[in-house]
């Protein structure tokens, strides 16, 4: 109930008006701190000389962004543009044999950049998988899988098969754990889908096509067999209307995303301020909470811009790679929260969906969620913040679950029936508007520290009760309304669409 209701415009407008200003007073409070801590002493390593000729320095905490742009540019480069240019001439002259070709260059790719030691081991994992996947047992495959994955994220198993590349350069841990742990997470959608075949089993072949693609095979995102298997194997290339230029568009955006996060690395230090907690003890609570949702905007704008770039090479290609992140200015909910929809699209697949079926049985939820952050547990790699981080999201997808069934029962339900739309509307903003921090606190401890997580909890949940609490909460509650009145413009369009289908 709710969903397509209206509110005023002025209602609105006021919303939109509260949010606006609140970014604007809490991103001033950032930006002076950032601009008196650009010398401490404190901040030596993670904040490097940048633009002179503006008197500013940049922030490079960021391990994975600065590794994007200094070391890793140039092969990012190179291989991609090598394999846009050889998919085009495959896709021009044999199309029905394009996936065997990726696969020629991605093996290449893979055997030049990581040498033969490493490509022996992601094949002995095919093999292994491929041959469980022979005997047709989900569980057997569900085994496997996660054990080979352990076989890389548990100690001494991860170190003794590292140990087997030789050679050193700076890429190659990251090179080595994404591309083996992307391939055990392929390889366990092949041997399940293989299990779900009712004729026969794909060949080995057919898993080798989809595991070196070389676009996804080191960072992802995971694309199911089915899918992947479906969209290469189909000889009849076409394009649907203006998707090139979708294409050429999407990718200008994530250039443009690429400059405006170089430029506001120079003016707000939000990934370096957090490393010292005295420092931040002095802050304003409207700018010790910009500062902890900023850290989550972030972390949506680089995955939006890894996957974008690599969805951008996949549909150049010819496929439907799984859909970007969805913003995290835009969730309330739990449910949709994920920074990898490829990772999200495997799990709920294979996972929660499978064990959560329709997810109405609160018992069945339970035992879904719990598995499913499990799983994930052992992808991330087992580690208390990551224990931290699994625990308490779980937490709040299932408290979710409770509060909504909860008020569904007959009481609440008949009241809020003889609510009108929009009332109901502002009721469930309120608590969308605590499901939104309770969001934003429990990813923290994953993307900055925990101690900086329960630095915020106390300063905005104790210390700054009631002032600071209740006007951040409002705050909040104006932007989850601008949220659902989006929601409420986008489920009108659809509706519209359908019926003109």
């Amino acid at each position: 109930m709710g969903v397509k209701a209206m509110l005023p415009s002025y209602e609105l407008g006021f919303y939109a008006l509260v949010v606006t200003c609140a970014v604007i007073y809490s991103g001033s409070g950032i930006f002076e701190a950032s601009r008196d801590s650009m010398n401490r002493k404190a901040f030596r390593d993670a904040i490097k000389p940048g633009w002179h000729y503006f008197g500013r320095k940049m922030d490079v905490a960021d391990f994975e962004w600065v590794m994007w742009f200094t070391s890793f540019r140039n092969i990012i480069i190179f291989a991609l543009s090598g394999h846009v240019l050889f998919g085009k001439i495959c896709s021009m002259t044999v199309p029905q044999h394009r996936a065997v070709m990726y696969m020629i260059y991605g093996v290449l790719a893979v055997l030049g950049s990581m040498g033969l030691v490493y490509l022996m081991i992601i094949l002995s994992h095919c093999l292994l998988l491929y041959s469980v996947a022979l005997a047709k047992q989900k569980w057997l495959c569900y085994l496997a899988g996660l054990c080979c994955l352990a076989s890389f994220k548990v100690e001494p198993f991860g170190s003794w098969q590292s140990g087997f590349v030789t050679g050193a350069f700076d890429l190659q841990d990251v090179l080595f754990y994404g591309g083996s742990t992307f391939t055990i997470m392929r390889c366990m959608s092949f041997a399940l889908e293989s299990s779900d075949r009712e004729e026969g089993i794909y060949s080995i072949f057919d898993l080798l096509k989809y595991n070196f693609y070389l676009p996804f095979f080191f960072f992802g995102p995971v694309m199911t067999f089915d899918q992947f298997h479906a969209q290469v194997s189909d000889p009849e290339l076409r394009r649907k209307d203006d998707e090139m230029k979708n294409i050429r568009v999407n990718a200008l955006l994530h250039v443009g995303a690429i400059v405006a996060v170089d430029i506001f690395f120079h003016f707000f230090y939000i990934l370096t301020l957090p490393s010292d907690l005295k420092f931040v003890n002095r802050l304003s609570d409207w700018s010790l909470a910009g500062l902890a949702y900023s850290n989550l905007v972030y972390d949506w704008v680089k995955a939006a811009v890894m996957f974008g770039v690599i969805n951008t090479i996949a549909r150049l290609d010819h496929l439907e790679p799984p859909q970007p992140p969805k913003c995290i200015t835009m969730l309330y909910i739990f449910a949709e929260t994920h920074f990898d929809r490829g990772i999200n699209d495997w799990l709920c697949k294979y996972v929660y969906d499978h064990l959560g079926e329709n997810h109405d049985n609160i018992l069945k939820e339970l035992v879904a969620s719990v598995t499913t952050f499990a799983v994930t547990t052992l992808w991330l790699g087992p580690c208390e913040v990551v224990y931290i981080w699994s625990f308490v999201n779980c937490f709040g997808l299932n408290f979710e679950l409770w509060v909504q069934k909860f008020f569904q029962l007959g009481p609440f339900a008949k009241l809020e029936a003889k609510l009108s739309g929009a009332m109901s509307r502002r009721i469930r903003a309120a608590f969308g508007a605590v499901n939104f921090w309770a969001i934003v606190l429990y990813n923290i401890p994953a993307l900055n520290s925990v101690d900086f997580a329960l630095l915020v909890t106390k300063r905005l949940l104790v210390m700054g009760f009631p002032v600071s609490t209740l006007s951040i909460w409002f705050i909040t509650y104006c932007g989850v309304q601008l949220i659902k009145e989006r929601e409420r413009v986008l489920a009108i369009q659809e509706e519209h669409k359908a019926k003109v289908e």
